[in-house]
């Protein structure tokens, strides 16, 4: 077993998850200012300690994906915020891509950019405390898109940072997200993830990364938000499963899915039902942002001295995701 490889299993083994905490700063004030609450690093911070010093951090969280403000900060008890969320068991990530830009010849679509100095951004991260990363590809669905341009780019990328951050000894979080915005079928989500998630990984393979020491992050097969013909819970279940079974490579450990929209039930309805039905030896589990936070966000929002409160939330809903990654999860559990 390579060193890589047990770092993913320590992120995602035993119903633990990731936590993604990794909203850029414009992200993020957009959160605060909608529970009106101003967007300082301080209350960035604040907000963030509070999550990474429950209890539930030692029990249902296995890696924690930060923003560089976030990882470069200390806590209000002198502690850095690696050490903190090393401190619990779990392992610090990063999140290294430098967000979107228009793709050239294809500007309906996105190319995500941040491969230039990544060498040294990494060697930074890794003396302060991450051993794992994350960079995420775009892709809208239409008649026209995503466009095999988008496709290709967008793999590209995705194999040459994985390449470079395995270089640097950490774990690449591979996430190729095909978005929920449209009309489109479940039916179409299906075909295009699967061919999003084929060409990434001809492209990883191509530059000779190692699959057993990457963690993939991907949406979960769902019709557009703006469609008539949604589908739910099995359907779900069933959909993303005939994807992944057809398209992820057996030597890849396990897959930590994203939330992509969806609220806090319901996507922990749906990863229950993948982990219920799920035939494959994958690993299963969340990589949720909003859908880990949100309820935590709300409490914080009207008293943050309250911690204690805040934390209680956001442990029970790291609780049910956790169940959910082991498929013991059920809507009675949400009302204990």
């Amino acid at each position: 077993m390579s060193e890589l490889n047990k770092i993913v299993l320590k992120i995602i083994s035993n119903g633990k998850g990731i936590l993604a905490a990794d909203e850029s700063n414009g992200t993020m004030t957009k959160r605060l200012e909608a529970v009106n609450v101003p967007s300082t690093p301080e209350n960035r911070l604040s907000f963030r300690e509070t999550l990474f010093s429950s209890k539930s951090m030692g029990e249902y969280i296995g890696g924690v994906i930060l923003y560089d403000e976030t990882i470069k900060q200390k806590t209000s008890f002198g502690v850095s915020i690696p050490d903190l969320i090393s401190s619990s068991g779990a392992i610090p990530g990063i999140k290294v891509d430098t967000g979107t830009k228009d793709l050239a010849n294809s500007t309906e679509e996105k190319i995500t950019e941040g491969l230039d100095g990544l060498r040294e951004r990494l060697k930074k991260y890794y003396e302060l405390g991450a051993r794992f990363s994350k960079w995420r590809g775009v892709y809208s669905v239409s008649k026209e898109y995503p466009s095999k341009l988008a496709i290709h780019s967008n793999a590209h990328a995705l194999a040459r940072y994985s390449a470079i951050v395995q270089e640097s000894r950490m774990v690449p979080i591979v996430e190729p997200e095909v978005l929920m915005d449209g009309d489109h079928s479940a039916d179409i989500c299906l075909k295009k993830t699967s061919e999003v998630i084929k060409k990434c990984f001809e492209e990883l393979i191509l530059h000779k990364v190692d699959l057993s020491g990457i963690i993939l992050k991907p949406n979960m097969i769902l019709a557009g938000n703006q469609s008539k013909d949604k589908i739910f819970g099995e359907e779900v279940a069933q959909k993303t499963l005939q994807c992944l079974e057809n398209s992820v490579p057996s030597e890849v450990p396990g897959i930590a899915f994203l939330s992509g929209g969806q609220l806090e039930i319901e996507s922990t309805e749906n990863l229950n039902l993948i982990n219920k039905n799920n035939k494959t030896k994958f690993i299963m589990t969340y990589s949720f942002g909003r859908a880990l936070q949100q309820s935590a966000l709300k409490i914080w929002s009207k008293n943050n001295k309250d911690k204690e409160l805040t934390q209680n939330t956001f442990n029970h809903r790291a609780k049910m995701c956790s169940l959910a990654a082991i498929g013991k999860w059920s809507k009675e559990l949400e009302n204990k």
